[in-house]
């Protein structure tokens, strides 16, 4: 791309509009030049000779006929070793060492490098002179924390290049050259440890895009058992303001069995996202006893930050999960909230003047929203080896209102719903997604015909207790109470998990399938109860023996014992109900 100028034209909010002399491309990056700085910009339009900019700071200062000066490159993020661990904001400034620079507040146009330049990495080639290699081959691997974080050809370089030299394994920074390769015309190309990649086009260097079949293991009963979420899979967890949200995501992020977790807080309140950054670098990573930020990145946009920036964030979250990916690993992309994205988009749109659609959000919600999430997924590398994005949005919409349009443009595209119930939460039963108006196309790890008969007493004993709530209990059969009484025991001790338990919080496959077996036994037994009010005390016994059950170590003394307890009481209900079918018979 050649570079071009222009001046600002007008100014509307965070956008600019400018009058270009050459030529432009659409997502370019221009800076606005405002005395002894300069301003991040993006092009979101071309009409002629005039561009529309996004601007990615505060516009306060911009006048008529202030200087534009056009990069000829794409809105980009830098690719390389280092990047775990950071904070980022949606332009992948580091965000601490722009603290340190700035002081608490941050100053415009100050951009940084996203990868520290003065670190060495143990370099290790895997490819030697005469080697033809093409994009993402890795010529080595360098130790990042807990990976082998792969150096790789450039995603753009496509053809077959012969190496014609590597340097030996040593120490090297991300600027040193570490490879030539030619080219067929015989030019010859140099490759560091980092490259640039443009934000808005996904990375597509693998060998073949699979369906996704493998459960992404999250170890929260409720997902694995009954709305699961597979490997390179899609969701969304829509729900009110306090709901939730934060809490389940942390959870998710701590104990799901992945390699990299990237959180986007793209719009969120600033408080729950200081909170966030203040409670990542404590939490202990279950799999490696280390902090969990040696695995996380995170990318921070909060509501108070320029409104163009949360697009920014999104976007270039989603591309560092690519990249990840690449390299062979299983990453987890948690976009908080999507809802403040699109807020954002309809922003803009309205400064562009676009006619409106919904709500007065944009016209291509949808569309924009769709190929968000269609950049995750499971793919076969080129190498065999499989990699993965999964992608899991939190939509926040207005009063928990569920039909509105970045909720409804989220579920047309998603694999599972999660959605969080304000009853639920109010009642403090926590994950509050509610089990009956949530769904997943995605397989169980418990069988698909004893999932829906649990969901089956689930919705009985829904029924039952709206018509408890018109008729009273006193209206409703025994038998009836019971099936209530199945489903709410199944509520408080399957559905419902205690994230700060130290054993509840995280339930592996093999106890769920072993306890959810249990569990179905309870629900398919038929059991016998002369009055209500010994129905109900039989269930609260077996609920808090079930709970202390819940809370207790795999498989230890104390998780024998209590199984022994709960099995007997079933069994001598059991037994009093087969008793009372043979004395009805022989009467």
């Amino acid at each position: 791309m050649t570079k071009s100028i222009g001046k600002v034209v007008g100014v509307n909010g965070n956008m600019v509009s400018v009058e270009v002399d050459g030529n432009v491309s659409l997502n370019e990056v221009g800076y606005i030049v405002l005395n002894d700085q300069r301003l991040k910009s993006e092009v979101i339009r071309i009409q002629g000779s005039k561009a529309e900019m996004q601007v990615f700071e505060i516009t306060t200062g911009i006048g008529i006929g202030d200087p534009v000066e056009f990069t000829g490159e794409l809105l980009a993020v830098e690719l390389g070793p280092g990047l775990l661990t950071q904070i980022f904001d949606g332009l992948q400034n580091p965000l601490p060492q722009l603290a340190e620079q700035c002081g608490f507040f941050l100053q415009r146009g100050v951009y940084l490098n996203a990868l520290p330049r003065n670190i060495k990495w143990d370099f290790t080639p895997l490819v030697k002179a005469g080697d033809t290699v093409t994009a993402a081959d890795s010529l080595g691997y360098v130790p990042e924390g807990i990976f082998e974080h792969q150096i790789m050809v450039p995603f753009n370089m496509s053809e077959n290049y012969t190496v014609e030299s590597i340097v030996s394994a040593g120490s090297y920074t991300v600027e040193e050259e570490i490879a030539v390769v030619v080219d067929a015309e015989g030019v010859k190309h140099s490759i560091k440890m980092m490259f640039n990649w443009p934000v808005k086009k996904a990375i597509t260097a693998y060998a073949e895009r699979l369906k996704p079949a493998r459960p992404m293991i999250t170890k929260v009963r409720i997902i694995d058992t009954f709305l699961p979420v597979s490997l390179g899979g899609t969701y969304c967890i829509p729900g009110p303001f306090g709901a939730g949200k934060t809490v389940l995501q942390q959870v998710t992020s701590r104990h799901a069995e992945v390699d990299i977790v990237i959180i986007a807080a793209c719009g969120e309140r600033a408080g729950e996202v200081v909170e966030t950054l203040k409670e990542f670098p404590e939490l202990i990573d279950p799999k490696t006893g280390k902090s969990l930020m040696e695995r996380t990145i995170i990318i921070c946009n909060t509501s108070s930050m320029p409104v163009a920036a949360r697009e920014a964030s999104v976007y270039t979250a989603v591309t560092l999960a690519e990249y990840y990916r690449q390299m062979g690993l299983n990453c987890l992309l948690l976009a908080d909230s999507t809802s403040r994205w699109a807020q954002a988009m309809r922003e803009m749109s309205g400064r562009l003047e676009e006619i409106p659609g919904e709500e007065a959000f944009p016209a291509y919600l949808e569309s924009v929203i769709a190929s968000f999430y269609e950049r995750a997924g499971l793919v076969r590398l080129k190498n065999g080896k499989e990699g993965s994005v999964t992608i899991g949005g939190t939509v926040s919409p207005a009063g928990g209102n569920f039909e509105e349009p970045v909720t409804q443009a989220t579920l047309k595209v998603v694999g599972a719903f999660h959605g969080l119930s304000r009853e639920r939460s109010d009642a403090r039963k926590y994950p509050a997604i509610h089990p009956l108006e949530s769904w997943s196309k995605y397989p169980s790890i418990i069988n698909g015909n004893q999932i829906e008969y649990a969901r089956d007493v689930l919705f009985r004993g829904n029924e039952v207790g709206q018509m408890m709530k018109v008729v009273g209990e006193e209206g409703t059969s025994i038998d009836d109470y019971v099936i209530y009484l199945k489903a709410d025991f199944m509520d408080y001790v399957y559905l419902q998990q205690n994230s700060f338990d130290p054993v509840d919080a995280a339930v592996s496959v093999e106890r769920q399938q072993y306890v959810f077996s249990i569990l179905l036994d309870i629900l398919s037994s038929k059991f016998s109860f002369e009055i209500k009010n010994e129905a109900r005390q039989y269930f609260n016994q077996l609920r808090q023996k079930f709970l202390d059950y819940n809370g207790s170590e795999w498989q230890s003394d104390q998780f024998k014992k209590l199984e022994e307890e709960i099995k007997q009481m079933i069994e001598e209900k059991r037994n009093g109900y087969l008793a009372n079918a043979d004395k009805l018979r022989n009467s």
